[in-house]
């Protein structure tokens, strides 16, 4: 089996200008490059974003447009010789959707369980790095490991997790100190 670290997409390994769905608008954080090839190159996890994109059912963004950002990120990342093994979004928003169409936004753990199952994912072991409250309560719901970054909503939504005592398992202040802290951890260091 393969030990995955999911990754929030926006707010998280870029800026979150709200709903991107221009490719020359993306701009990762700095350090995300370096720190996805490490986990991918130095310890062989596999990295699979997992989104909501609700901008596609609210009709500001096309699912043409999510998957052209999707691939600049890819772009983006080949000059560190790493690249995302996939990106799982969901298209769909609670004021926009059925409810059965919004069965894989996060909270939900729906995307992380169909990638386990893709990719032969133990979630037991496997981590989440994202920016959101939902982000954190969709890795407690799938079971894998929490992150949660101060960058985009991080610092927002810190205080919300910790008013309903959903603590994640590390806070940082950015992506390379989450992969920091994730890093060591796997490796039993803490």
């Amino acid at each position: 089996m393969s030990i995955a670290v999911f990754l929030d997409r926006d707010g998280t390994l870029n800026e979150d200008t709200g709903y991107i769905g221009d490719p020359t608008k993306v701009i990762l954080f700095p350090g995300v490059p370096e720190a996805l090839a490490s986990l991918k190159n130095d310890f062989h996890f596999k990295l699979i974003v997992v989104s909501n994109q609700g901008g596609i059912a609210r009709g500001i963004i096309t699912e043409e447009q999510v998957i052209s950002v999707n691939k600049k990120i890819n772009e983006l990342l080949l000059p560190f010789k790493v690249q995302i093994d996939k990106f799982f979004y969901c298209p769909s928003h609670p004021e926009y959707s059925s409810p059965e169409v919004c069965l894989c936004r996060k909270p939900s753990p729906k995307m992380l369980n169909d990638a386990a199952k893709e990719f032969d994912v133990d979630l037991s072991k496997s981590y989440l790095i994202g920016d959101t409250k939902t982000d954190i309560e969709c890795a407690m719901n799938a079971g894998v490991k929490s992150i949660l970054v101060k960058t985009g909503y991080g610092n927002a939504h810190l205080s919300l997790l910790f008013e309903e005592k959903k603590i994640p398992n590390f806070v940082a202040e950015n992506f390379p100190e989450a992969v920091d802290f994730l890093i060591h951890d796997f490796n039993g260091d803490i």
